[in-house]
């Protein structure tokens, strides 16, 4: 027998002397006799299939040791039984050799009991976090880049409507259900993360649902597999469905935006869209008008019935303009009883014809119904190109303007002049 003892007493693994024919134990050390629990002259009592759980019947070891023969060295993995009547997780390599005219097998043994644990803990860990994050959103998907393949998991098909065996499980599915005003958006957000112009793929859209209905998404995902030249292959990612937090965030923009009492554009808001506008007809050489109206003695309405009434004049003048307006024409509350109009593409002579109707829509109201005496209002116009297109000069001469109607006896429209 060979004298193996001094070069492996020390290794950490176990090592074991197998005579191939009985799959007994000749010889072993001291690593692998303290892994079972047995003294050594115990273990050399033993053979493989005594020690071994996974190995049962001379058959089946006469079938493993001829494999070891034709295949050395042979990897199994299997379970060693421990002397309390516990078993040891191990992974064996075994090798075959001559030697002195007779066959041995030496088997290396590694106990891999905290490997398993650790793998069983990261698989469960693995499951325990997917689950987490499919209860924490509305939908998972896991993408492979390569083929299109796209899976949905269970959850995200409901928040679209679909049962559990439907959507078809490819990255078209979801792109052609983006709304077509995001979708060039939305892809080349995609696009960007995939070729790593972003740290993250991160967006808010709109997707169609089953009845072809579209909800807010917020979506976010990331590669986490590369190939071997650094080419993305599989994305994973999770979708919150924000729908209820858009409708509250565009219903605090609009009331940011808009006159509490008559909801038209506040100032801010109405001034903004106005800029705009006058900027827009001096670059494409078009002619607008902007109007000041002042509605006529408001201030008795407030001194004999209350400000109520007066809210309740507001709404009915603001409503009233809104109906004559066209709809292309931009209304807002300048403040007080006082509105600011803005006339896309108008010349002074259309504005004239719109005043006129302004004029006419105030005759002809319900006053009654409101309870006050029938009103009119006093307005001031200024033009481009008449005057210069500018936000700032047009308003201030049409604030002029209005004085003037007033002064002049109010119920009327005046022009402001070139000069």
């Amino acid at each position: 027998m060979p004298q193996l003892d001094v070069l492996f007493e020390y290794v950490a693994d176990g090592v074991y002397l197998i005579d191939p024919e009985t799959s007994n134990i000749v010889w072993c050390n001291k690593a692998a006799h303290q892994d079972l629990g047995f003294e050594r002259h115990e273990v050399l009592n033993h053979s493989v299939l005594s020690l071994q759980k996974d190995v049962v019947g001379m058959p089946q070891w006469q079938e493993i040791a001829e494999v070891i023969r034709n295949h050395s060295p042979y990897t199994f993995v299997g379970r060693h039984v421990h002397k309390s009547g516990g078993e040891i997780s191990v992974e064996v390599v075994t090798t075959h050799f001559e030697f002195n005219d007779d066959d041995f097998f030496l088997s290396v043994a590694r106990n891999v009991n905290k490997r398993v644990a650790l793998e069983q803990e990261i698989i469960s860990h693995h499951q325990s976090i997917w689950f987490a994050l499919n209860e924490a959103s509305d939908g998972i998907w896991e993408w492979e880049i390569s083929n299109g393949k796209v899976f949905f998991s269970p959850q995200l098909k409901t928040m679209l409507g679909y049962g559990p065996d439907e959507m078809d499980p490819h990255i078209t599915t979801w792109s052609e259900n983006v709304h077509p005003d995001d979708r060039a958006h939305v892809i080349k957000i995609l696009n960007e993360h995939i070729h790593g112009l972003r740290a993250k793929y991160d967006a808010e859209y709109r997707l169609k649902n089953r009845n072809g209905h579209y909800v807010w998404v917020h979506d976010r995902g990331k590669v986490y597999r590369r190939d071997d030249q650094g080419n993305p292959t599989h994305a994973v990612g999770m979708v919150q469905n924000i729908t209820d937090q858009k409708f509250m965030q565009f219903q605090l923009e609009a009331l940011a935006a808009n006159d509490v009492l008559t909801n038209l554009p506040n100032r801010r808001e109405g001034e903004k869209q106005a800029r705009l506008q006058v900027a827009l007809s001096k670059r494409n050489e078009q002619p607008l008008c902007l109007a000041i109206i002042d509605l006529d003695h408001f201030k008795s309405i407030n001194d004999l019935f209350g400000h109520q009434k007066g809210d309740d004049v507001l709404v009915f003048v603001s409503d009233l303009f809104q109906k004559t307006l066209r709809s292309t024409d931009l209304i807002y509350r300048w403040g007080g009883e006082e509105f600011v109009i803005i006339f896309p593409n108008t010349t002074i002579e259309q504005a004239r014809q719109i005043s006129a109707k302004l004029h006419e829509s105030f005759q002809g109201a319900q006053w009654e119904n409101i309870g006050v005496t029938p009103m009119t209002f006093s307005m001031g116009i200024s033009c481009f190109p008449c005057l210069e297109a500018d936000f700032d000069v047009l308003i201030k001469n049409a604030d002029t303007a209005a004085y003037l109607a007033k002064e002049q006896g109010r119920n009327q429209s005046v022009f402001a002049e070139k000069s």
